[in-house]
């Protein structure tokens, strides 16, 4: 892959700006009155995202992370469909860190439902300057001419030009007003809503690809660091003579202490420098340290449970309410409750966070596998005494991020010990690091009550989300959780319901928090449609017909006016575009029954569960069988539902609904973070352990044909498998778990 150098003096003409800061397109930097079809390669630049060189290939930028779920594809079929080029021409060139892009920040599931329209204005732009020269060029009117598959085509007499003859009079041409572009329908589609493979497959499937792990630069110094193991505790003192007697390592470095908040910052701890990783490791092993735990190191993980499960149980914030509950509960003919716990859990990519930096007196580049090269930017810029923009930002493709790599905290690492050091750094995270020293998902508990009638149909809701907020990292002292927290699967509920009361409390601790693939909804999917499993059996109701009886009437559900949810986000997105509609959660509903039959006869010790979620603005259905047997449980099979609006590339969204089932699956079995006396008790797979083949479900993928705008994928095919896992379990054997993971009860 090339790397495109981003000069930002070539910018001379700022044009036009689509949305979140994104540019549209600027004017070439070109003065050259050269003769058209030059004879050099120069690229021309039609737009920040799009070049076209005189030898017909095209230049198209990815802005985003790639880090397995296509983004970098997904970005470049929806430039070209609209610029309609051959998908043999392009070089996909990665992006550099650059808030002209707009985010970067490549979690949130938002790389296409964010960009979709956007992207394809770009598209059509570079599409409408090359059709703009060859009319300037043939001397008719823009009307008569058409780009089609590579060539601009002149509609008079069938005459054709390639984009690279048109490349530097193109751009010339003036940026088109957006209002004037021309899209193509979904019939013409070439590229978007198409299987296409994704761009990297040849290099990663050939070792040739490149990822933060493998970043080489002349005379680089490799960094491994031994940290506190409780946060905000500090070096009291240390020796490091048996770490400078191991031949390769030149340097021993105390970091910098951590300070409140954490945020991203580099931590407290000691690195050992040296030529190789294995001379750093080994190092480091030789190291000895005395630590000061700080004020962190009596806490304790299970307590921390007790305390928030005591909270559940009293009136805490109220974030939302719709008539009146005390009524509701009072003409009730049945009310039940739980209470349910989801643990602390840890991201564990394959590939542990890693990046290189070289620092000098005027300048700052790195490399890192990031998945917010902006933030990293932010982040360093105060370290090196540089603005931001001047931070130059290499996105190497990640191993796996799953929310862990848009901390810029490792990054931070490798750029002090370059500025200390005055040579290139990287720093390479142990799995162990990893698991031990992460941002790791909030442990929450959860607590609902509901009353129903005679018929099952609720008169009352009431609900309660504890668990320490994302925000704690950023302000420790928080004990509220943020609105955004609570619009992920809390306050947006899709059933029929007379009454609702929401409450919610954070709770302090000593954790980093992070978010972690589809963050709350984690916990608050797993309460919600457990709780409504209970329901069911309890009016012994088959779960998928009594879903379809709550969602009722085809709808659309406001919080902010139907549940009084005045701070609900919608993942940043409108509810006009993107509304909460019923009909799409039983269209979701109708394709699982038409996969399963849930009411078929099943040996004994073999059962069914479901559960449907929204998150992401996409709506996603689990279905999960299967059997315990001697106290060993063994998921059968596990098929999934998805209605995403329009499918961008069905390839990719059916291998990312793979990947969350046995993502969702790994948590909800084995997933578990403890911390004791302030440090974290896990440290590779042998004690937090990922899903193993000889484990792994019989899996099938059903994606929901729209028109809707496109919702999210990454991220909206995880909250629904914990519960319709113990929902299976309960039809199997009539024991309910409420909490995970799954493995401190049957054998996985």
């Amino acid at each position: 892959m090339n790397t495109f150098k981003l000069d930002r003096r070539e910018f001379l003409t700022l044009t036009g700006v689509a949305g979140g800061g994104l540019l549209l397109g600027c004017s070439s930097s070109s003065n050259s009155s050269q003769a058209m079809f030059v004879k050099n390669n120069q690229a021309h630049k039609l737009n920040i995202f799009v070049s076209v060189r005189p030898d017909n290939r095209v230049d198209i930028i990815n802005h985003r992370s790639e880090m397995g779920q296509g983004a970098k594809t997904g970005v470049i079929q929806m430039i070209a469909d609209e610029l309609d080029v051959d998908w043999e021409k392009i070089n996909v060139v990665q992006g550099l860190g650059d808030k002209a892009y707009g985010s970067q920040n490549t979690d949130g599931s938002t790389s296409v439902r964010k960009f979709y329209s956007k992207l394809r204005e770009i598209g059509a732009s570079a599409r409408t300057m090359l059709e703009q020269a060859a009319a300037e060029y043939w001397q008719v009117d823009v009307s008569q001419v058409q780009a089609k598959q590579h060539k601009v085509f002149n509609l008079t007499n069938g005459n054709s030009l390639n984009y690279g003859d048109l490349a530097e009079l193109a751009a010339k041409q003036p940026i088109p007003n957006v209002a004037k572009l021309t899209f193509k329908s979904k019939e013409q589609f070439k590229y978007i809503t198409k299987p296409v493979p994704i761009v990297d497959l040849h290099d990663m499937t050939t070792g040739k690809a490149t990822y933060g792990i493998d970043v080489e630069l002349d005379g680089l110094l490799v960094a491994s660091i031994e940290r506190c193991p409780v946060l905000y505790g500090k070096v009291k003192s240390f020796d490091a003579s048996g770490a400078k007697a191991i031949p390769g390592v030149v340097d021993v470095i105390n970091m910098p202490e951590t300070v409140k908040p954490v945020v991203f910052s580099a931590g407290s701890g000691v690195a050992v420098i040296a030529t190789n990783t294995w001379a750093a490791n080994q190092g480091r092993k030789a190291l000895k340290i005395e630590w000061d735990l700080g004020e962190n190191k009596d806490f304790d993980s299970e307590q921390a449970f007790a305390d928030m499960a005591s909270k559940a149980q009293n009136p805490a914030k109220r974030s939302a309410e719709k008539g009146d509950i005390t009524a509701g509960f009072a003409k009730a003919e049945q009310i039940l409750e739980a209470t349910y716990k989801v643990p602390f859990l840890a991201h564990a990519p394959m590939e542990p966070p890693a990046a290189a930096a070289l620092v000098t007196d005027t300048s700052c580049e790195i490399w890192a596998a990031t998945q917010n090269p902006q933030a990293v930017m932010d982040n360093v810029a105060g370290m090196v005494g540089l603005k931001p923009e001047q931070i130059k930002v290499n996105v190497t493709l990640l191993g796996g991020g799953f929310g862990r790599k848009s901390k810029a905290d490792f990054v931070c690492e490798a750029v002090y010990l370059s500025k200390k050091l005055g040579k290139p750094v990287k720093v390479v995270w142990t799995r162990e690091d990893d698991l031990k020293m992460g941002y790791f998902h909030a442990g929450a508990t959860a607590f609902i009550k509901a009353g129903v009638d005679k018929h099952a149909n609720i008169t009352a809701w009431q609900q309660r989300s504890v668990m320490p907020s994302i925000k704690t990292t950023f302000a420790p002292s928080t004990d509220d959780l943020l609105d955004v927290e609570l619009s992920l699967g809390f306050n947006d509920i899709p059933f029929q319901l007379e009454s609702l009361q929401g409450e919610s409390s954070g709770y302090v601790n000593p954790v980093r928090i992070g978010w972690l693939r589809s963050v709350s909804n984690i916990p608050h999917a797993f309460a919600l449609h457990s709780f409504v499993d209970e329901l069911a059996h309890a009016n012994n109701i088959p779960t998928h017909k009594y879903l379809r009886q709550l969602y009722a009437e085809d709808r659309l559900i406001d919080p902010i006016t139907d549940y009084g949810f005045k701070g609900y986000k919608n993942y940043d997105e409108s509810l006009q575009r993107h509304p909460i509609s019923t009909q799409r959660f039983k269209a979701v509903l109708d394709k699982l029954e038409q996969t399963v039959n849930f009411d078929e006869a099943l040996p004994a010790g073999q059962g069914w569960g479901l559960a449907i979620h929204r998150s992401f603005v996409s709506y996603v259905g689990v279905a999960s069988k299967v059997e315990v047997k001697d106290g060993k449980l063994t998921v059968l099979a596990m098929h999934s539902v998805i209605d995403c609006g329009v499918a961008v590339n069905p390839d990719r969204v059916e291998s990312q609904l793979e990947g969350a089932m046995i993502f969702g699956l790994s948590l909800a079995l084995m997933g578990r973070i403890d911390i004791k006396q302030g440090a974290v008790s896990q440290s590779n797979f042998h004690d937090y352990p990922v899903l193993r083949m000889q484990q792994c479900p019989e899996l099938s993928v059903a994606i929901i044909q729209s028109d809707a705008y496109p919702g999210g994928v990454g991220e909206p095919g995880v909250p629904p498998v914990a519960p319709s896992l113990v929902n299976a379990i309960f039809t199997a054997t009539g024991k309910r778990y409420r909490e995970l993971p799954i493995n401190q009860y049957l054998t996985v």
